[in-house]
């Protein structure tokens, strides 16, 4: 496997991660989405507030020397929470794997936690392989999906 690596978040990254918020079936497993992913402004706007927020921590994931995926963490519902994004070209390989296991030695707050659609099996097994465990359940209205859907709430203890 190519190596797996984190960067600062760079101002050209912006457009290539818009392209992979794009593909509709990216959108539909991450079910959590913009109202539009079409939309260039509401992404900037979106991006904006994330690039000037020094409690959230962003890195770029880098396959060699493409850009695949971004991973962050800020404050929801009171909780220090992480996410991340891999272009769907680039799953299956291992890579949102390692960029989390990455991440984590940066984000050290514990517990952590992260959301993931019920039918979302493969970042289930990202978070299981990186040591999160399902620890409750919740719900709410997916934008990609239309519809009200079932999550898992999991966490990182240690």
């Amino acid at each position: 496997m190519n190596k797996v690596t984190l960067r600062d978040i760079q101002e050209r990254d912006l457009p290539i991660f818009f392209e992979h918020q794009k593909d509709p079936i990216s959108n539909h497993m991450a079910a959590f989405t913009t109202k539009d992913p079409l939309d260039w402004n509401l992404f900037r706007n979106h991006w904006d507030r994330i690039l000037n927020d020094p409690a959230i921590i962003k890195r770029t994931v880098m396959q060699e020397n493409h850009v695949v995926g971004h991973v962050s963490s800020f404050e929801m519902f009171s909780e220090r929470e992480v996410s991340y994004w891999i272009d769907r070209m680039h799953w299956g390989k291992g890579i949102a794997t390692n960029a989390l296991i990455q991440f984590l030695h940066l984000e050290t707050v514990r517990p952590l936690y992260a959301r993931a659609a019920k039918d979302n099996i493969g970042s289930r097994r990202v978070l299981e392989k990186c040591g999160f465990t399902i620890t409750g359940e919740d719900s709410g209205f997916a934008n990609a999906r239309n519809m009200e859907i079932e999550e898992f709430v999991f966490t990182l203890r240690s």
